[in-house]
């Protein structure tokens, strides 16, 4: 390849694998484990500069010693179950390596809720022309999105232990697993409830709040999930307060179920369920085309443990 010939970014190839043994290179391969993403961001070699702070007999800069590197890897996956009831979508993986556990039942659902604190993790490698770069001991922390008139998506934040960039061959990826998303509109998402109640909905988030750690000692580095704390976000239209009274709700702390429902057809069917979200205050009105919206936040809350939220695909 010729000296000036540029790394071009819209080459990227990224694989992503669970790990058998935590921070052990899983070896992803494109056949198996590629992913179709958006929005990617990748910090390479994270960490800082230790100086050395010598004394010497003139005035100088110290030499800096690298510490404590790690991999920052940010992108949006589209929110579209594998298309057959039953089995797990592509982007399954990715939401095991944030502290969540995926359950299959065969030809009827996947079911994908928070566990804690035995965590798995990820290998990825991204391919940016021939320059690999390889993610071992990859744990993070997601958000899921949904906004009206926009592609649903889960967007991902990972954290993962630095392995040195090679050039290597580039595999050939496989994305055919990869199903087409729906826009969120009325006929495509048809529920969204709060405590059993329609509302008319502008934007949903539910990020999963995970505290992602590195924890970098003598004999064991590591990245870990310390704690979580899941959060909700939601504008909706505001409604008289016979019909829902946030302010009141948000005073006496009480606790609602909501549920959000997109897609229609068998195997691209995702609910996401919260039994028990206390409101909070509200952030303010919002002005919308003249009319007002309500921006509300929720606090999941777990019942029985590990139960705040669950992602049912049918």
């Amino acid at each position: 390849m010729p000296f000036d010939a540029p790394l071009y970014w819209n080459t990227k190839i990224i694989l992503a694998k669970i790990e058998a043994s935590y921070g052990v290179d899983a070896t992803p391969t494109g056949a198996d484990n590629a992913l179709l993403v958006k929005n990617v961001s990748l910090s390479p070699m994270e960490g800082a500069d230790v100086s050395r702070d010598l004394e010497k007999p003139w005035l100088g800069a110290d030499e800096t010693i690298p510490n404590e590197l790690h991999v920052k890897f940010t992108f949006d996956v589209e929110l579209a179950p594998s298309g057959t009831a039953g089995i797990a979508p592509a982007w399954g993986p990715l939401l095991r390596g944030c502290g969540v556990a995926e359950t299959i039942t065969a030809d009827t659902s996947v079911v994908y809720n928070p566990v804690g604190p035995a965590h798995e993790s990820l290998t990825f490698y991204v391919w940016i022309a021939n320059t690999q770069h390889k993610i071992v001991g990859t744990r993070g922390d997601a958000t899921i999105k949904a906004d009206a008139q926009g592609i649903p998506v889960i967007s991902y934040a990972f954290q993962g232990l630095f392995v040195t960039p090679a050039e290597a061959a580039r595999v050939v990826p496989d994305l055919s697993a990869w199903q087409k998303p729906l826009i969120a509109t009325t006929a495509n998402t048809p529920t969204f409830t709060i405590d059993g109640t329609d509302f008319i909905l502008r934007s949903f988030s539910l990020k999963l709040g995970n505290q992602i750690e590195n924890r970098f000692l003598i004999n064991s580095e590591s990245v870990l999930i310390t704690d979580r704390s899941d959060a909700i976000e939601s504008q909706i239209q505001a409604v008289p307060l016979t019909t829902l009274n946030p302010y009141a709700l948000a005073a006496a702390q009480t606790k609602q179920a909501l549920q959000l429902v997109h897609g229609k057809t068998a195997g691209a069917i995702a609910t996401l369920d919260v039994p028990s979200a206390q409101i909070q205050r509200p952030a303010g009105l919002e002005n919308q085309q003249n009319i007002a919206e309500w921006k509300l936040g929720h606090v999941p809350l777990p019942v029985a443990g590990n139960d705040q939220w669950t992602l049912t695909l049918t």
